[in-house]
This record gives structure tokens, C-alpha cells and sequence, in this order.
């Protein structure tokens, strides 16, 4: 078992983090915070170009045929900048639902399209507070058209189309492809605390929807994808973790108070050692996870719910103590601080809430233990 990247993916790493560092500023990133656009769209041109979107993408497709290892890669950089982009939305899920489950058709209709950028994808599941369930999805597809209400919804205002989780006339739950531009949909932007992560509630008023995999396999299949994201997901708050750290220990190293640098005070040693050892937890099990989703193992569930939990507490844990080093100017507008505490937040939510993946990591192993005895 090998848990580290080769060499030819470290070289991606650093190619990305060379193009991000020029392209994605906070600079941009408060443009997008403070504007009206959806996203940040030269940035997201420029990863398409880079061939980032279209990484793990087949060629046949458009894609660059690399593997997820170097999805993960991209995803850790992407975070480090808090790239205000919908690669989430489109690249670790609609891409991976049409990967997964698409017709050589549904494919070769939006494949492309994602990989070169020219096309946004959503997936469509939660309808309101609590845990997504089987049971909790209401939206209902009739004579191939969707009824129903999707909120919150990632990327939901830019988003082209969507692959909505919706019941079938027999009541059985399928996964269906909708065209966002198409009759039928209404969209209503939400406030959120991250708006460069854009939030949305959609209507479905009798719009097309096109079966996207076995009638009846939807929860199937979301679950299978929602496992790969989580991985994705997770190397984009570890990347957010080690940024907000490294913020923290430079400013520690820099601001002097009594004559010595704050970072010499022994309570800031320890914030700084807490939040070291927070990020570090979460990358071995990031890496366990981007081992187990290349390798297609039987561990990955398990693997992609220990990621998901502990990248979210690292981030969210590094972002809070970010600020407190930073004392009382960690709380002002001015400093770039409460962009990764907007962000750690944000994707805190995002595929399920901690409550959520807890859950499923505790079921996931109870039951592989119960297998075991028996």
C-alpha cells in the first residue's frame, strides 16, 4: 500500500499551484465575495485550459484520462486558494454521476462540455434541513417530467443542469438528468455564509427529466458517488486547513508584542501545535481515502467517511484558531481571515453535514465488524 503521490503528480501539484497562485488571489476571491457574479469565470476558463476539469475525464470525452489520484491533487491546491469555482458541484459529482451511471450518449452530450468548462453541472438531492434519506426525497417524475422543490443547491444560480434524485411513477427513487434552461425550472438565489460557494433553491414545475441509470438505483448510485466527492471534498478542506495553519504560524513568527514575537508566548505554541496536529490527522486519512478510490477498494466507504469527518473538523478547527492568533484584527473585514472561516463552514454543509458523515462512518464500520464475526 502505497500512501503517498508519485512523482509526476507532485510536479501537477506544483504546476497548479503556480497557475493559482497568479490567477487566484484573495484579491479574486473577495471579487467574486463582493460582486454579482456566480463565480469566477477567467478562473474557471483557465483551469479548462489547464486541463484541470477534465483531469480525470476519459479522452474519449474530452478529458486528460489522468486518474481521481490526480483529481485529488487538484482538489488540495484548489482549496488552499479558496478557488471560488464550481468544480465541486461539476466535476466531483455531475461528472462523476455520468461517469458512473450515463448512457455512451448522456456522455458524449455533457462530458465534453464539462471538461472544456462550457458546461456547469449540480446534483440536485437535499429538499431542506436534516439528513437526506431515501424516504425524505418528495420531488416526483411523471410521463418524463420532474415535479418538485431541490434546496440548498450548490452552484444551483450557474449551473446548466442537474442530476436531480426524484421518485418514478411506481415510487421507486432513480436519478435523472435535467436541463436547467429547459421549461419548467424556476431559480432563486439563497443567502449563504460563503457566497463564492453559491447556493440556490430550484422549482421543478413539470420540466424534461432524462432516466440517468437503472430505473429504482438511485440511492445506489448516489451513494457510490457521494463517497467518491467526499474524498475530493476532503483534499479541498485539507488544502484550506494547511493554508489557514500556515497564515497563523506567519503571523505568530511576524507580530511582536513585549518586545518578541507573539509566537514565542507559550499559548500561542499551543494553538498552533493543536491546529498542526488537527490538519496532519486529516491528510493520513485523506491519503488512505485517495488510496482506497484509486484502487477501487472494498474499504472505500469507510475510507470516505474518515476522510470527510476529519478534513471537516481539521478545517473548520483551523479556521477558528486562524483568526484567534490573529487576535483583534483576525476579525476585521480587512484581513483575508474570515475567507476560510466562511469557506471551512460552507463545505462543512456541503454532501451532508458532519452529524451526517459521523453517522455513516459509525454504521459503516459496525457493520463491517458485524461481517467480521460472522
Amino acid at each position: 500500500m502505497n500512501l503517498d503521490f508519485s512523482d509526476e503528480q507532485k510536479q501537477l501539484r506544483e504546476q497548479v499551484r503556480r497557475f493559482l497562485s497568479e490567477k487566484c488571489t484573495p484579491t479574486h476571491v473577495r471579487a467574486i465575495l463582493e460582486g454579482s457574479e456566480t463565480h469566477d469565470k477567467a478562473l474557471y476558463k483557465g483551469l479548462a485550459e489547464l486541463g484541470v476539469l477534465g483531469a480525470a475525464i476519459p479522452e474519449a470525452y474530452g478529458g486528460a484520462g489522468l486518474s481521481h489520484l490526480e483529481l485529488c491533487v487538484v482538489a488540495e491546491e484548489l482549496g488552499r486558494v479558496l478557488a471560488p469555482v464550481p468544480v465541486s458541484s461539476s466535476i466531483y459529482l455531475a461528472a462523476e454521476f455520468l461517469m458512473h451511471a450515463g448512457s455512451d450518449k448522456q456522455k458524449e452530450a455533457w462530458l465534453p462540455r464539462l471538461a472544456s468548462g462550457e458546461a456547469i453541472g449540480t446534483f440536485a438531492l437535499v429538499e431542506g434541513q436534516g439528513r437526506a434519506t431515501p424516504r425524505s426525497i418528495t420531488a416526483k417524475v411523471e410521463a418524463g417530467r420532474l415535479s418538485g422543490v431541490k434546496a440548498p443547491l450548490a452552484d444551483g444560480v450557474a449551473a446548466n443542469f442537474a442530476v436531480v434524485a426524484a421518485r418514478d411513477e411506481a415510487g421507486q427513487l432513480s436519478l435523472y438528468i435535467v436541463d436547467l434552461s429547459a421549461d419548467g425550472v424556476q431559480r432563486e438565489s439563497l443567502d449563504s455564509i460563503d457566497p463564492t460557494r453559491g447556493q440556490a433553491r430550484l422549482v421543478f414545475n413539470g420540466a424534461p427529466a432524462e432516466l440517468l441509470g437503472a430505473r429504482g438505483d438511485g440511492w445506489h448510485i448516489a451513494t457510490q458517488v457521494l463517497d467518491r466527492a467526499a474524498i475530493l471534498m476532503a483534499f479541498e478542506q485539507l488544502g484550506g486547513a494547511d493554508r489557514a495553519l500556515e497564515m497563523a504560524r506567519d503571523y505568530a513568527l511576524e507580530r511582536m508584542a513585549f518586545g518578541r514575537p507573539i509566537g514565542s508566548f507559550q499559548a500561542i505554541k499551543h494553538i498552533l501545535a493543536d491546529m498542526y496536529v488537527s490538519a496532519t490527522l486529516a491528510r493520513s486519512n485523506c491519503y488512505y481515502g485517495a488510496w482506497a478510490l484509486g484502487a477501487g477498494a472494498a474499504e472505500l466507504p469507510v475510507a470516505a467517511a474518515t476522510a470527510r469527518v476529519s478534513a471537516t473538523t481539521a478545517f473548520q478547527h483551523c479556521a477558528k484558531n486562524n483568526i484567534q492568533v490573529h487576535g483583534g484584527m483576525g476579525f476585521t473585514w480587512a484581513f483575508d481571515c474570515h475567507l476560510f472561516y466562511r469557506r471551512s463552514n460552507a463545505l462543512a454543509l456541503a454532501l451532508g453535514s458532519q452529524s451526517t458523515w459521523e453517522s455513516y462512518l459509525i454504521e459503516r464500520m459496525s457493520a463491517g465488524n458485524a461481517g467480521a464475526a460472522a
